[in-house]
């Protein structure tokens, strides 16, 4: 039976998260499915005490986490922090962040397993809640990306962390692209663990929920049981790693724009300018400073990247030198024209002191870095199947 988390959500909006408890396994549900699971600050408050209880708590060896209807979840509730960042203050928006990115950082480093159930849409935040995870289920109906460019802000929640580690340079492609994955290339790539077949997930489940132990090599063993090793489609984004890892390598998003058109000339591959158009149509700024985070994150801790990562969306939630977040949520969140008008408009507006900008502290003396606490764990692997 499905009931509210520890310490008990109240109000309204209790019911956006779920637990079933069965034995020592604990299924935490995401159920905002009109909104395909946007998480709310109401669903990341309900997992962080969720996560924290059941931590400390011996009864509880395993958690499963899924998605109510046809997404796993879309991401964060940007709609809605941009909503009270103008009803109130950037401040709002700074602190819905610092949660969600402690939440990643304890799930990051959690010392029990958890298995993610990535059926349907996985974006943004929902990567943030799940691929930090030890066990990340992919299917042939998932759908990943992490959009940000579009939107004006740059894949946050510690993608900097994990899109780093892909092969070559596929990360700098996923996050400046914005590009969609399906099940069998999260797999491949190594965001996915495991990819199981729709048809066996209620049977992969039920076998879960019987398990009484945290060892991740029993929990690894039943889910193999139940895995299989998707073929990549023809025109999948993986057979192109030669030609990504050519151009993505490059210094700067004006080199790696070049780079694609050079191809083009090379090629009639309609990949290519699919790529070229997706940037073309991202914020400037946000494609700069994605680039330079990808780059950091290379050789940073999970906790290194959230707090750097911190420290960049508070820039972006007050908006001093650009405020291409607030378009972009009008132009594909409220309005839906899908014509943002970024400002400044064009790469080489973006100049490199305004990129250092969002690395830097806030000058803002109630403003404070991320506080994460001490944990063992620095992170997870990511292991490319390729």
């Amino acid at each position: 039976m499905a009931s509210l988390p520890p310490g008990g959500a109240t109000g309204a909006d209790s019911d956006q998260l779920l637990v079933e408890a069965n034995g020592s396994t604990r299924t935490l549900i995401l159920n905002r499915p009109k909104q395909l699971n946007a998480l709310s600050s109401e669903m990341i408050m309900g997992l962080l005490r969720s996560f924290t209880a059941y931590e400390k708590d011996d009864g509880v060896k395993l958690l499963i986490m899924k998605g109510k209807g046809r997404a796993f979840c879309a991401g964060g509730d940007v709609a809605a922090v941009v909503r009270s960042i103008n009803n109130d203050s950037w401040k709002y928006g700074a602190d819905f962040f610092r949660y969600e990115f402690l939440l990643n950082y304890i799930i990051a480093t959690y010392s029990k397993p958890q298995v993610s159930i990535l059926a349907g849409i996985v974006m943004g935040g929902g990567a943030g809640v799940s691929l930090h995870g030890r066990f990340r289920v992919a299917t042939e109906n998932t759908v990943f990306a992490m959009p940000e460019t579009a939107l004006g802000l740059f894949p946050d929640i510690g993608a900097s962390y994990f899109l780093s580690r892909l092969p070559g340079f596929y990360g700098e492609y996923v996050a400046l692209a914005g590009a969609r994955l399906d099940g069998a290339e999260m797999h491949a790539c190594g965001l996915a663990t495991h990819f199981v077949q729709i048809n066996r997930l209620q049977s992969l489940e039920e076998s879960l929920k019987k398990v009484d132990t945290s060892n991740p090599f029993a929990v690894c063993g039943i889910i193999d049981q139940f895995a299989q090793q998707p073929p990549l489609k023809e025109n999948s984004s993986l057979n192109r790693l030669e030609i990504i890892n050519k151009c993505f390598s490059k210094g700067t998003v004006e080199e790696i724009i070049s780079a694609l058109e050079q191809e083009t000339s090379n090629s009639a591959d309609e990949w290519v300018a699919a790529t070229i158009q997706s940037l073309k149509m991202a914020s400037p700024t946000s494609l700069k400073i994605s680039l330079r985070s990808i780059r950091e994150g290379r050789t940073q801790t999970v906790g290194e990247c959230l707090r750097r990562e911190y420290r960049m969306v508070c820039h972006v939630m007050r908006g001093d030198f650009s405020r291409d977040f607030f378009e972009g949520c009008r132009a594909i969140l409220i309005d839906k024209d899908r014509n943002p008008k970024w400002m400044p408009p064009r790469l080489e507006q973006v100049h490199d002191e305004a990129v250092e900008q969002y690395f830097s502290r806030v000058d803002d003396p109630q403003w404070e870095d991320l506080n994460l606490p001490a944990r063992r764990s620095h992170g997870r692997n990511i292991e490319s199947k390729l």
